[in-house]
């Protein structure tokens, strides 16, 4: 997968991200964006995993399963999702058990500040758990 950023540390294991979105254009950004301010070094793999196979708005299990797979290092992958039939998608592969990697865990967070926060703590090598707790930290986030 192209969008997936392998990390430099070569067997260094880091939480991997995916990010599900209706829009392959939204989560293709919003990985984008992770990355770019998750800083130099080693930066967790992410990857995107939006829209339907062939374009168009929706979500894809296979995609969603794929992207997975992608950045799947050993110490688990946090799943990032926009709306709600993503979420649903993503806990029936869960429910399915065999169609994601051992150790993938639904997040709940605010899409665009909990995947830069779940980027940026992956890439210093927390545990799934400190990511987890990284990403959903992000609803207290105060603009105004």
């Amino acid at each position: 997968m192209s969008d997936v950023a392998s990390p430099t540390g070569g067997d260094e294991k880091l939480v991997g991200i995916v990010l599900v979105s209706h829009s392959a254009a939204v989560a293709a950004s919003v990985a984008e964006l992770a990355k770019g301010l998750a800083g130099g070094g080693t930066t967790a793999p992410v990857a995107p995993a939006g829209g339907i196979e062939g374009g168009g708005f929706g979500t894809s299990a296979e995609l969603i399963s794929a992207a997975a797979a992608a950045v799947d290092r050993g110490a688990g992958v946090a799943v990032l999702t926009d709306l709600g039939s993503a979420v649903l998608t993503v806990k029936a592969l869960l429910a399915e058990g065999d169609e994601l990697p051992a150790g993938t865990r639904l997040v709940d967070a605010p899409f665009v500040e909990g995947a830069v926060a779940a980027v940026v703590t992956a890439s210093t090598g927390a545990d799934l758990a400190a990511v987890e707790a990284a990403a959903a930290d992000a609803y207290s986030y105060r603009k105004v």
